[in-house]
């Protein structure tokens, strides 16, 4: 007689190993997936071209607003813009084209009350992707503005972001160990301007107040590294210009909240 054998059933042990497996198909691909940049489109705004009207040229980066961090850096871009554009910090304007506008007619009034000593104004702003790793955007905004006077005034911003909270962070949030920056860019400001470690900070001409070392309004990332840079009127005149010092990653890494991991842009 025939022995029929009772098909054998699957231990529980086993099915869970098949369960887990499946899982893994699933998710190993997508880790492996590339890092995921913010797409970016030039945007340019300019002024109106007339003989009472100043000269304005706005070119930024202007970021696809499909996600939080798109929506969050355009804002933080255009308020930069508008606050550089009003002179006068009354305009209330709530874009770029309206502040152009409103920058306009600021020079238009001018002329109208002074019309033999009005010269004519300017302002230009230029933007570009400075760095963006997996963690970290970071914008670069070069402006200038002249609205009369013996010349005009420059200055570089840099817009930092967490791309995984979708904010714009304050310089203090760049830091998980504050005070060990400060001593590490304090060496670097040293040694790139020629001032000994043991002379008083002011010792060649700098304006630091109290004569204490400090870190700058503006710091950002860029490809060469952790970028300091003192505007001008910051630390030193105007003749001066800005004063820039850069901290390779190799030394600035370990004191980052975020990583600077390198996505060098186009």
């Amino acid at each position: 007689m025939k022995t029929t054998l009772a098909p054998i059933q699957e231990r529980p042990v086993r099915r869970l190993a098949r369960v887990f497996t499946a899982i893994l198909l699933i998710l190993v691909p997508a880790g492996c997936q590339e890092p995921e940049t913010l797409g970016f489109t030039p945007r340019e705004y300019l002024g109106q071209v007339c003989a009472d009207c100043p000269s304005v040229r706005v070119y930024v980066p202007e970021a696809s607003e499909e996600k939080a961090l798109g929506r969050a850096v355009n804002r933080s871009v255009r308020e930069e813009v508008i606050e550089w554009l009003d002179y006068d910090e009354v305009s209330g304007a709530s874009d770029i084209p309206e502040a152009i506008r409103a920058f306009g007619a600021g020079y238009r009034n001018l002329r109208e009350q002074f019309p033999d000593e009005a010269i004519g104004w300017e302002a230009t702003v230029e933007g570009v992707v400075a760095l963006e790793s997996d963690e970290l955007l970071s914008l670069k905004l070069d402006g200038y503005i002249f609205t009369g006077g013996a010349h005009g005034f420059t200055r570089t911003r840099y817009l930092n972001f967490d791309k995984k909270s979708a904010r714009e962070l304050d310089n203090r949030e760049l830091f998980r160990d504050l005070p060990g920056l400060e001593a590490l860019a304090e060496a670097a400001f040293r040694d790139s301007q020629g001032i000994a470690s043991d002379a008083e900070i002011n010792s060649t001409g700098f304006m630091f107040e109290d004569n204490q070392f400090r870190l700058p309004d503006t710091i950002g990332f860029e490809a060469e590294g952790l970028v300091l840079l003192y505007n001008p009127y910051e630390v030193a005149s105007y003749a001066d210009g800005p004063v820039r010092v850069v901290i390779p990653y190799a030394d600035a890494n370990p004191y980052l909240a975020l990583s600077a991991g390198m996505q060098p842009p186009a």
